[in-house]
Parts: C-alpha cells; sequence; structure tokens
C-alpha cells in the first residue's frame, strides 16, 4: 500500500497590494507518495511556484496570506504550524528546493564548496573538513569534472547547467525526503536541460527521494513523472498518471497544450497551435471555470459556475462542464473519449 509524504488541503494564498488582493492560488489540494514525481503544469502565473513556496514555507507574510483552512501535511505534521526549530530541521534536511535561477539561488561571494558544506553543517554533526569532503564526493555524484578543484570555485566561474548540478548538490546533501525542482532546466538548452531532467531522475530512484518537478513544458516531464497537476488560473483543472494525461487530456486546456506542443513523427509542415487570449487577473479572476474567457467551447454556466471534478479511470479527474452535457461538441474529441 502506498504512503503518503506530502499532502495539501484546500491551499490558497493571496498577495495584498496597492491594486488589491491578487489571489494567487485558490484551493489547491494534491498528494505525493513517497517515491513518486508529481509535475505541476501550467503557464507563467497560474500559481505553480507559490505553491512551491507555500510547501518550503518561503511565503513572505506580509505581504501575502495563507488563507484559513490551508493545510500542508509533511508525514502528517502541519508545515503550516512549525515552529522556528522545526522548521530548520524542515528546510534543507527533510525538504528541499532547487530553484529556476542557480545565479541568484547561490551565494556569489562563496565557493560551491562552502555552499554544500554549510547545508550539511547545518543539518549534521560533523567537522568543517569533513563536510568539505563529502561537498566533493556531492558534486562528483552529480557530474561535475575534477570536483576537488572545482569546490573552490565561485558560481560566476561555472556555466549555467553546471551551476545547477551544485544547485542539486546542495538539495541532496542532507539526503531530503521530498525535492522540489522549481523550473530547473530554465535558460538551459535543450541538451543540457535533457541531461539535469536525467539526474534528478538517477538521483531519485538511487534514494527513493519524492519529487515535485514544476514545469511550463509539459515535454520536459514526459519521462520522468509518474501523475501529473495541472494548474491554471489557481486553480487545478485536471490531474492523472502521466500516460493517461498525455495519451487521453479530459480538460480542453491540457488538451490546448498538448496541441502547442510541437510534432516529430508527422511528415508534413504543421501550423503551430497557439491558445488564444491571455490568461485571467487575478485581481479579479473569473467566478466560474477559470479557462472560460480562452475557452473555445465556453457556455453560459462556465461563466457563472466552478465545474466540479469528474473522475474517469485511474484515478484521472478533470474539472469541465462539457463532461454533463447529453452530446458533446463534435470538435472536442477528448471529451467523446471520457464521457462515461
Amino acid at each position: 500500500m502506498s504512503e503518503k509524504l506530502l499532502e495539501i488541503k484546500d491551499l490558497a494564498v493571496s498577495y495584498h497590494g496597492y491594486a488589491g488582493e491578487v489571489q494567487s492560488v485558490r484551493r489547491v489540494s494534491f498528494d505525493v507518495e513517497k517515491g513518486e514525481t508529481v509535475a505541476i503544469v501550467g503557464e507563467s502565473g497560474c500559481g505553480k511556484s507559490v505553491t512551491a513556496k507555500a510547501i518550503m514555507r518561503l511565503i513572505k507574510t506580509p505581504p501575502a496570506e495563507i488563507k484559513d483552512g490551508s493545510r500542508i501535511l509533511f508525514k502528517g505534521e502541519d508545515v503550516l504550524k512549525f515552529d522556528d526549530r522545526r522548521l530548520r530541521e524542515y528546510r534543507g534536511g527533510e525538504v528541499a528546493i532547487i530553484f529556476q535561477d542557480a545565479l541568484a539561488a547561490l551565494n556569489p561571494t562563496m565557493t560551491a564548496g562552502k555552499q554544500i558544506a554549510e547545508n550539511i553543517l547545518h543539518h549534521v554533526k560533523m567537522t568543517k573538513k569533513e563536510a568539505m569532503a563529502q561537498a566533493v564526493e556531492l558534486l562528483r555524484m552529480v557530474g561535475i569534472p575534477q570536483p576537488e578543484q572545482r569546490v573552490k570555485q565561485y558560481p560566476h566561474e561555472f556555466s549555467g547547467g553546471m551551476r545547477q548540478r551544485v544547485m542539486i548538490a546542495i538539495a541532496f546533501a542532507c539526503n531530503p525526503q521530498l525535492l522540489i525542482a522549481d523550473e530547473p532546466t530554465t535558460a538551459l538548452d535543450v541538451t543540457i536541460q535533457s541531461q539535469i531532467i536525467d539526474l534528478i531522475k538517477k538521483l531519485q530512484q538511487e534514494k527513493g527521494t519524492s519529487v515535485i518537478m514544476i514545469t511550463h513544458d509539459l515535454g520536459v516531464v514526459a519521462n520522468i513523472a509518474h501523475r501529473i497537476v495541472v494548474m491554471y488560473s489557481g486553480k487545478i483543472v485536471e490531474r492523472g498518471c502521466s500516460m493517461d494525461l498525455f495519451h487521453h487530456p479530459k480538460h480542453p486546456y491540457t488538451n490546448a497544450l498538448l496541441e502547442a506542443v510541437p510534432r516529430l513523427d508527422l511528415n508534413n509542415k504543421q501550423v503551430l497551435a497557439s491558445i488564444e487570449g491571455t490568461p485571467p487577473d487575478l485581481l479579479n479572476p473569473p467566478k466560474g471555470c477559470p479557462f472560460s474567457t480562452r475557452c473555445r467551447y465556453c457556455m453560459e454556466i462556465c461563466c457563472r459556475e466552478q465545474p466540479p471534478a469528474v473522475s474517469f479511470e485511474n484515478n484521472h479527474e478533470a474539472s469541465c462542464w462539457l463532461y454533463f452535457l447529453k452530446e458533446a461538441p463534435a470538435d472536442a474529441p477528448f471529451v467523446k473519449e471520457g464521457r462515461v
């Protein structure tokens, strides 16, 4: 029987500014099992990174506010109720995060080795010499050549891909039970992206670490995610196992995302599909379905009421009013496949 490591229940996060309240995350719920990789996918501004920061308790309040009723349970403990001592154990020790901009996340005044050793010394009793020796081994583990020399170098002396490997070494320094990778391949070229994803997958399998992979690119998570959560405008619109979601998407937004991915299996030149319109303003989010303002299948009820989640086989869920019609639209084959 699978065991839940992390449970997010009714998470709601808002930011208060001069223009009003930005509802970044609107009652999101999902879980992560031990040894599992869950991908959170969606456009920029959909609430992915805010969700990750909330899990790490990195949300600054104020100006942000984590709403009443929100719960983040790590092995049954509510992270939102941790005191400072428990929070220090949790961050970097039990749960680690890799940020998308490694150059900004790393301290430019400290060598790579000292930054890795700092995390080790914070959570494990050992001497500085022992921590530096472990830092060398961690750099070797993540594939950085000549780690004995590189451990003495500063972040600006590394390439973008190597800096991200240093971030992975810091994250795995204390063998965390959960790793959050917040768009770890941003600004890297395609071959380096593949190397970083393969490295995370390899370490996850070797150490049994659970992973939350956050990205806007479905192609990045195709070979690493066990389950995928699709977010739009601060809400989850679809969730399911990776294979089901790629081959049988149930929500118009997920279907549109997949149509926008270039295909290599087609001989003829294809027009690159795009999603018309822009994401809604979260100062005044839609009352009904969050995708209603851009959906080609939008009906009157979509603008008025949030659709309930519809369950399919293999714990696949999607929130869409199309499944409540007696007859599916002729141009929506994904709905016909999913009708029960």
